[in-house]
């Protein structure tokens, strides 16, 4: 009899102890969301503050056009830093961003021969190509080559990063699987 007045009481003392740990969970995940999930926040939004390409390319300022997909890890780990760059040059130079599972950048997608991303190329004000930037960059990297592109530095490099991710053949699209080789 004494045995089960225990049990009981342990019994309760448990699912109280799992109560209590679900609880503090549900409350950090509420207190600390934009944390946990601003690099997927902020590639969703990278379409919403994207400057039209044909207006990019016409208006002569150089132009930071960035080829991403939601579902790519690459992507929303340097979302950060791409939203920041973002900020800081955004009155100097046009932002772009080109979701490649959207149809409708398919022409831009071949036309700068997208094969993984995240793929940054970067313009000068006439709307020459000088940088292309394929997988995870350092921020540095590209906060040099923005510097090169203010100055009007003449150049044109293509600087590959293994860590990419491959494009996934879109089931609204009906072209080709592109591959990265």
């Amino acid at each position: 009899m004494q045995s089960e007045g225990r049990e009981s009481i342990l019994n309760k003392n448990l699912n109280a102890i799992v109560v209590l740990l679900i609880a503090i969970s549900i409350i950090v995940l509420i207190l600390f969301r934009n944390l946990f999930f601003q690099s997927t926040y902020l590639l969703k939004s990278f379409g919403e503050l994207s400057v039209n390409p044909e207006i990019a390319f016409k208006n002569n300022k150089p132009t930071f056009l960035e080829f991403y997909a939601e579902w790519c890890e690459v992507c929303k780990e340097t979302a950060p830093e791409i939203f920041n760059l973002k900020e800081e040059f955004e009155k100097d130079i046009n932002f772009v961003f080109l979701n490649v599972d959207n149809q409708k950048w398919e022409n831009y997608i071949r036309k700068f021969e997208v094969n993984g991303i995240p793929q940054v190329n970067l313009f000068d004000g006439k709307g020459n190509l000088k940088y292309t930037f394929l997988g995870k960059q350092e921020e540095l990297t590209i906060r040099e080559s923005i510097a090169h592109l203010k100055r009007d530095v003449s150049s044109k490099e293509k600087i590959i990063n293994e860590e990419f991710s491959e494009i996934k053949e879109s089931k609204n699209n009906k072209f080709n699987p592109r591959s990265h080789g």
